[in-house]
This record gives C-alpha cells, structure tokens and sequence, in this order.
C-alpha cells in the first residue's frame, strides 16, 4: 500500500485543500505542523504521530502507515461557532468513509466516527492566532491487535470492518474535497447546512447515556450544535461533557 506523501496525494487532490501539502513520516502531530501564516485550506500529514491527541487530551495512537492522521488550517468567519467543526469533520469524515467502504457510518457527537458500532475516527479542533487547526484521524488498516482495548467505546478500523485493506491515498484525498464541501456550506449558512447529513448519521439519537453522571436518553444534535438529552428533571442542551453509553438503545 502506497504511503501519503505528496507524490502519492497531491495527483489525487480535486479542490483548494491540501494547498500547500505538508508530509512527515513521522512527527509528534499533525496538529503542531500548521501556523497562521500559511494559507486556509494548508494541510498536514504524517503517518505516524509521537503525541497525537484527540478529545479530553487523550492520546490517539496507531501503527507507522496505518491510519490517515491529517490537520488542516481553516478561517471561519466569526459569526460561527468553532465547537461545530468537529461536526462538520464528522459528516466529511463519515461521507467519506462510506464512499470507501460501501458501509453506513455514523457521527457519535461531537467528534466521532463509528462503523459497525466501532470508533473508527476522531477529530480535534484548536484555536490557534485568529485560525482553527482541524485535525482528523482515522483507522484505516489496522488489524485486531493495533487497536486499544479498554475503550468507552470499542476501536475498530476500516480493514477491520471490511475485512480488505483500503487505499489510503485515494480516501484521504476525498476527505479533503468533501471537508472543503461541508465547510463552505457551513461557512454560509451554519449548522443547518449539515443538519440533514448529521440526523441521518446520529450515533446517540435514542440510546441511554450518561453525561458527567447525570443520566437521560440523547434525543439528537439541537440547531445549535448541542447534544439535546431527555432527563428526568427535563430536557438538558449539553455544550461539552464526558458521554457513557448506559444501557440498550431506544426506539428512534
């Protein structure tokens, strides 16, 4: 399997993201490799990360040239909501990972991909000097025993969903281009523009969860971005918090 350098990449890139193209075999992330004086759209890869981290600071660890582990430098227009990138990611990422597996994804709010009721990505996104750095990691080629165990959620990848490999050059290219799509309709017209595509894929929608030990059944993503629960004591808008899944899923 090719890796992700710019020769493998950039013949496969269709729009304005991943110009210019960063590539390190390894760094310790992606996340570090973009600053406000590069261009939006600027795009870094790298195919194995010494300090990855995703959500809550936790590490996000995979095998040298297993996973697709990319920021991308971004300039929102103030009057949006940053935290709602990484539903933005989510949709791309999910759209995408459908394209290359033929599989139905979902987006587990705020910020992961699930396949086959597996966590399969994950997206972080860092104010930096009047910029966003988005940053996207998704396994790819993993087999049983690269994935972490002890999980809130089980990890899976897409080789493990499939049971092929999948090209990660030709993924990592549609990611862009479908990020770029999802980004400029919500650069227009906020979250509504994903709202559609997000309720399709809603991950929690119906299922008990618990949100910082308080318990309730997530009803959906509100118009705002929040994750809306149904609560004993009534409906609760959650703008971050820590989600447990508690029992079986609800009727949707």
């Amino acid at each position: 399997m090719e890796n992700l350098s710019p020769i493998s990449v950039e013949p496969l890139l269709r729009g304005r993201f991943g110009r210019p193209y960063l590539y390190l075999e390894r760094c310790e992330t992606t996340q570090r490799m973009l600053d406000a004086g590069f261009p939006e759209g600027a795009v870094a890869v790298c195919e194995e990360q010494t300090g990855g981290r995703g959500r809550l600071g936790r590490n996000w660890e995979a095998p040298l040239g297993s996973s697709i582990l990319v920021s991308v430098l971004l300039r929102p227009p103030a009057a949006r909501r940053v935290a709602e990138l990484t539903l933005v990611a989510g949709l791309a990422t999910a759209i995408a990972i459908e394209r290359a597996t033929g599989l139905g994804a979902q987006v587990k709010w705020p910020n992961d991909v699930v396949l086959a009721e597996r966590k399969v990505s994950g997206g972080i996104a860092e104010l930096r000097d009047g910029t966003v750095v988005l940053g996207i990691g998704i396994n790819v080629n993993q087999e049983p025993d690269d994935l972490p165990t002890g999980t809130k959620l089980p990890s899976g990848s897409l080789r493990l969903a499939t049971g092929v490999e999948h090209d990660r050059p030709s993924l990592l290219a549609e990611l862009l281009l479908e990020l770029e799509h999802r980004y400029e309709d919500w650069r227009a017209n906020g979250i509504d523009a994903i709202a559609e595509g997000l309720g399709e894929r809603d991950f929690l929608r119906g299922r008990a969860i618990s949100v910082d030990g308080v318990d309730g059944v997530a009803a959906g993503i509100a118009s705002d971005g929040r994750l809306e629960v149904t609560t004993a004591d009534g409906p609760l808008l959650v703008e971050s918090g820590e989600i447990m899944l508690t029992g079986a899923s609800f009727s949707r």
